[in-house]
């Protein structure tokens, strides 16, 4: 096999065998990304252990990978990257709640949550939001596992160069390419054809390379297919980590504008 090892990682704070988190492998030879296969991980251990695959290999994990600074100022928290990640694994989701919770009854409505500066541009849900997603779990769940992974983490935190994690977020690139049209629901009742049809014309804009990221993707027929009738859409969202990843190798610092903060992070393509 030849080219660049991409990874795209859809992930869960509670992975089980009903919502696993999903895992598209694939590689990288000049503009195409061929899919090599789709993996499910159960548990939080076995990503722990997956994070260990040898590299080179570059991966787009969507969970956040970073905290707003107007927030860790304003609790007091430490500004230092590793020192915070460190304070914040070791509280307690119901201790995290709390301070969330009291940060946000403080401030006017319509501007309750604090935003790190990539959240406008990629569209994505603040990274200390507990529910509707509750991507401050993913945030706890994930970060000290690829820590301890000892993963590079550029921008963030030096680690082994051979295996480079980035922050995703397949919506940014979904909704290029089919507005706000919804592609997914976990809810049997919203699996509706309209969301089927939405995620075939992701993945035929995929193919045929109709996005700014300049790569075109390579499916088998039994992948296209795997990847329309996932409903969940979280083989899908794997896909799309995996192509922002296979972006980002190309560009210079991983696509991270020169002014991004290292606490907060930055999207991949934001």
């Amino acid at each position: 096999m030849q080219g660049l090892r991409v990874f795209g990682i859809d992930f869960t704070s509670a992975p089980r065998r009903a919502k696993p988190i999903r895992i598209a492998a694939g590689h990288r030879q000049g503009p195409v990304v061929r899919l090599d296969g789709l993996t499910a991980l159960d548990t939080l251990d076995a990503f722990s252990a997956w994070l260990r695959t040898p590299g080179p290999w570059i991966g787009g994990f969507d969970l956040p990978f970073g905290l707003p600074r107007e927030l860790v100022v304003h609790l007091g928290w430490p500004t230092d990257y590793a020192a915070l990640m460190a304070h914040y694994a070791a509280l307690s989701r119901e201790s995290i709640r709390e301070r969330f919770a009291a940060f946000c009854d403080a401030r006017p409505a319509g501007a309750k949550f604090a935003h790190r500066a990539c959240d406008k541009p990629a569209g994505s849900s603040p990274s200390m939001k507990w529910v509707n997603p509750p991507v401050a779990w993913m945030l706890h769940a994930g970060m000290p596992r690829l820590i301890e992974g000892g993963v590079h983490l550029p921008g963030h935190l030096a680690g082994d160069e051979s295996r480079v994690a980035l922050e995703a977020y397949p919506g940014l690139l979904a909704r290029e390419l089919v507005g706000r049209r919804s592609y997914k629901s976990d809810t049997k009742a919203a699996q509706t054809p309209e969301r089927l049809i939405a995620r075939k014309d992701i993945v035929d804009s995929l193919e045929q390379g109709r996005t700014r990221l300049g790569v075109r993707l390579k499916l088998s027929h039994a992948q296209r297919d795997e990847l329309v009738a996932d409903a969940s859409g979280d083989s899908l969202d794997a896909v799309l980590a995996m192509l922002q990843a296979a972006w980002a190798a190309e560009q210079p610092r991983y696509g991270w504008p020169e002014e991004a903060d290292p606490l907060e992070g930055w999207i991949v393509g934001a």
